[in-house]
């Protein structure tokens, strides 16, 4: 298959104040579009070139090159973070909001966990929804790695992803990743996430 970089779902300034624009320009088009060019120039003419994103992340071990780990996790990891938020966020399906409170008890108790798991993530990396053996799950991962790598602490089916990498929000909040990771949940796509959740479970 022809790997493809993925217009971004909204405006530059759809979420603000939450995300400002030249973070949200330079985070793009910049920072996502070079881990896509690196990914596609390491995986051009090789067996990876014919399989899905999700399919090369899935062989992603300890031994998987830096060009296909690094670069094919940022160009993963981004589609679905740049997916993960909307303006002025939305609300979950029937199904998935059951799920979250059977599992964390309430959505603000969901909320702490993943900004737990955001602040706790020394240096950079990403922060998780994922669903593993059926349920819902917090987890994080360092750098570019994802859920779908069998490198991963635990391994399933992300459907949210935030990322706490400082180009994500210096501009804007310095180090504060507490509070941007505040903004961010103003702005979570839980109905995309809704969609993602039954897929999972298909």
């Amino acid at each position: 298959m022809a790997f493809e970089f993925p217009d971004l779902p909204y405006d530059y300034t759809a979420l603000q104040p939450h995300i400002d624009a030249q973070t949200m320009e330079i985070h793009y088009d910049r920072h996502h579009r070079t881990y896509f060019n690196n990914f596609t120039g390491a995986v051009d003419g090789t067996p990876n070139a014919d399989k899905s994103l999700e399919e090369v992340m899935a062989t992603v071990d300890a031994s998987a090159s830096p060009a296909i780990r690094n670069n094919g996790g940022g160009y993963y990891n981004h589609i679905l973070y740049w997916n993960s938020m909307c303006d002025g966020g939305s609300a979950p399906s029937d199904a998935l909001g059951a799920a979250i409170n059977d599992t964390f008890g309430s959505m603000d108790e969901l909320k702490s966990q993943l900004k737990q798991a955001g602040i706790g993530r020394f240096g950079s990396g990403f922060a998780w929804l994922v669903v593993a053996d059926g349920k819902l799950a917090v987890t994080s991962t360092p750098n570019q790695d994802n859920p779908l790598m069998p490198v991963a602490d635990m391994q399933g089916t992300p459907i949210v992803a935030l990322d706490v990498w400082e180009h994500a929000y210096y501009l804007k909040y310095q180090n504060k990743r507490p509070d941007y990771i505040d903004g961010w949940l103003e702005v979570v796509d839980w109905a995309k996430a809704s969609t993602r959740y039954s897929d999972a479970l298909a």
